[in-house]
């Protein structure tokens, strides 16, 4: 059995940093051709299918076999592998739809469409948006009413039933969820999101499969094949072993990494809860299994590829098991693998992890530009809520500026500001000491804080997972209940209602502006407020994070629609001239260069994008009160016309100072 998950693998005779040779039996290609030479027998330049893959394997075999060497290069098994994998490409290839090789050529032409302003997101559970995928589709207008481009579905493939983790215990990669409709309705729907012009994201767990899936069920029975699919222990030595290192993801309601299973006398490993199964990704079937399924997914017309838990993929001994070398190398060779297959599609890497280990997935060292085009930006969505609660940007300026390079290659970030998971108070002690703080006591407050129990406290929320031992607590809530409009109407007073609305627009002007694909999450546009009754839900009941996940509200869209001058208006109008304003802005481009910047004023938040047209600088305050700033200071920053472009207004310059509202947000050039 080959299942080295405590083993680093060894390194074949091929880790030369040259393309390696290709599988046995498939012809080399030379690395400088870019189209067939043109010979009696090829009188034209027309480029086949097959020479298209050709063309493609050529610009990505380095990228490819060079990770997969390294990896599994001293498998017994690997020459053949390499030659299974060589088919699943082109036999993917092959049955790509035509409208989808038109796509890929078009990205090809266009490698940076993923990082351009235009690009808004929306993501949302299916069910809790519009009932099945059928009902999806019914409401794409609505979304391109908005301006959105990029849609994310929720978890939509076929789970185990009863509890599944919200969708991420997957029983069958192949099947749509049976509540949501069929993979013919998951394609029907992809394809009218591609003629709004929107790009359909699905989620694909690479690190866990549900017990109830094919491969596990084989593995229980006693099939050695599929046993070597997980990692699986006779008794708990090597696992006590590990577990002196590894951190637990969720201690109230799965503490423990590993479970014992009577009827195979056997300890899985099971990260996150005992119904998901850790995949042994140190078996090179494991690769090619996913790889497969990758191919499927795109070809039935996901064009993002969302890896969930991605640095839980290598296991070491001695490590927390998260963000090994392996896992970069991995996630590089399948990048390179859809490069060549589906190079339409992009990968988003879900990994909520500290800046440091964030970044590799973003591409960086050896594998820059070659790894994950998308991360969440974790850090960024804490420190507003951190600084909102504070009113104090001191720990977000140093945070931002200190933590994160101006630019990326061929990758940007998926910024947001809720999303359906809790909030976890990623901060740490060093960055909290770099600005006088405590970070232990920092972390305490905002959880408190955004719980609601903190003196003064606008926001409502809930715990979710607290540790006693450690004193870790993170948070629950929805935007629009975080940032004070809950209880602000329930005060009944307007000013307080107006400053919770222009908390909500400018966190979202904020992240719109810094640099990647600004996520909006399903009813933050119309201000949902916290869904209470989910402890009326025995599923959910235990798990306070379904407060933030309630059903779309479509008689609020329809008031927000029609009645601009609502609580619901204000903020959909608001946030639409936001999105709007942000594709018709040049310098939001991903791939320029963010820099963050010292005003000497705590109270306010400024970057500047730096375009090679000019300067866009942006400024937030974060506070319920008036602030100013120099109008040199501005200009200084390259920002020389105190053109405003969110209101398309130019800029007061009252004695030369520019004034700032509560929680102002300014895009000024």
């Amino acid at each position: 059995m080959w299942s080295t998950c405590d083993r680093a693998a060894k390194s074949s005779a091929r880790k030369s940093t040259q393309a390696p040779d290709p599988p046995k039996g498939i012809p080399a290609q030379p690395s400088n051709v870019l189209v067939k030479p043109m010979t009696k027998t090829n009188p034209s330049a027309t480029l086949s299918d097959t020479d298209l893959f050709e063309l493609r394997h050529d610009r990505s075999r380095a990228d490819l076999w060079s990770m997969l060497d390294r990896v599994y290069g001293a498998h017994p098994d690997y020459d053949a592998f390499r030659r299974d994998l060589d088919q699943a490409m082109r036999a993917a290839w092959d049955a790509r739809p035509a409208d989808l090789k038109r796509l890929d050529m078009r990205r090809d032409l266009e490698p940076d469409w993923f990082q351009r302003p235009g690009m808004n997101g929306y993501v949302f559970y299916i069910d809790r948006f519009a009932g099945n995928l059928q009902g999806v589709t019914r409401k794409l207008d609505y979304l391109a009413e908005m301006g959105i481009t990029y849609v994310h579905f929720m978890p939509c493939l076929k789970p185990r039933p009863g509890d599944n983790d919200g969708g991420y215990s997957v029983m069958d990669y192949r099947a749509i969820n049976p509540d949501f409709g069929t993979m013919a309705d998951f394609e029907a729907v992809t394809a009218a999101c591609r003629a709004r012009g929107i790009s359909p994201c699905l989620d694909m767990v690479v690190n866990h499969t549900a017990k109830e899936h094919d491969w596990a069920i084989k593995a229980r029975a006693g099939d050695p094949k599929y046993r070597d699919y997980f990692l699986m222990f006779e008794d708990d030595a090597l696992p006590r072993q590990y577990e002196k290192h590894l951190i637990e993801i969720f201690p109230d309601t799965a503490p423990g990494s590993f479970t014992w299973y009577d009827d195979i006398g056997r300890w899985v490993w099971t990260t996150f809860n005992e119904h998901q199964w850790d995949l042994n990704w140190a078996n090179p079937q494991v690769f090619l299994e996913m790889v497969r399924t990758m191919f499927h997914l795109a070809n039935r017309g996901a064009e993002v590829l969302r890896l969930d838990a991605v640095a839980f993929m290598w296991k070491r001994m001695g490590t927390k098991c998260q963000s090994e070398p392996e896992v970069h190398m991995l996630l590089q060779a399948l990048r390179a693998a859809c490069r060549i297959v589906c190079p339409a599609v992009i990968h988003l890497e879900e990994a909520i992890v500290s800046p440091e280990e964030m970044l590799p997935y973003l591409g960086r060292g050896e594998h820059d530009g070659k790894e994950g085009n998308l991360a969440y930006h974790n850090s960024l969505m804490v420190q507003v809520w951190s600084a909102l609660a504070a009113r104090d940007t001191t720990l977000m300026t140093h945070v931002m500026g200190t933590h994160f390079p101006p630019s990326l290659t061929n990758a940007t970030y998926a910024t947001y500001l809720r999303c359906h998971d809790d909030i976890g108070w990623a901060v740490t002690d060093e960055d909290a000491a770099a600005v006088g703080l405590n970070g232990y006591l920092h972390r305490r407050f905002l959880a408190d804080f955004y719980e609601g129990t903190f003196p003064g406290s606008f926001a409502a929320g809930e715990l979710f997972q607290h540790n006693p031992e450690t004193g870790d607590k993170r948070n629950s809530g929805t935007l629009a209940s975080l940032a004070g409009l809950e209880r602000a109407q329930a005060s009944g007073d307007p000013g307080r209602i107006g400053l919770a609305i222009d908390r909500i627009l400018m966190g979202h002007a904020l992240i719109a502006a810094w640099g990647g694909i600004p996520l909006v999450y399903m009813g933050d546009e119309i201000a949902l407020l916290n869904a209470y009754d989910y402890r009326d839900h025995p599923p959910h009941a235990h798990d306070s994070r379904w407060l933030h996940r309630p059903a779309m509200d479509w008689d609020r869209v329809e008031m927000a629609r029609t009645a601009p001058d609502s609580v619901p208006g204000r903020v959909f109008h608001g946030l639409k001239t936001i999105l709007a304003r942000r594709a018709e802005t040049p310098e939001l481009h991903g791939h320029y260069a963010t820099e963050v910047l010292q005003t000497g004023n705590s109270a306010l938040f400024a970057l500047a994008r730096r375009a090679p047209t000019g300067s866009l600088v942006c400024l937030f305050n974060f506070t319920e009160s008036w602030q100013g700033i120099p109008a040199a200071w501005v200009r200084a920053q390259g920002a020389t016309q105190l053109h405003e472009v969110l209101s398309d207004a130019a800029l007061g310059d009252a004695n030369g100072w520019i004034a700032l509202p509560p929680y102002a947000r300014v895009w000024i050039r």
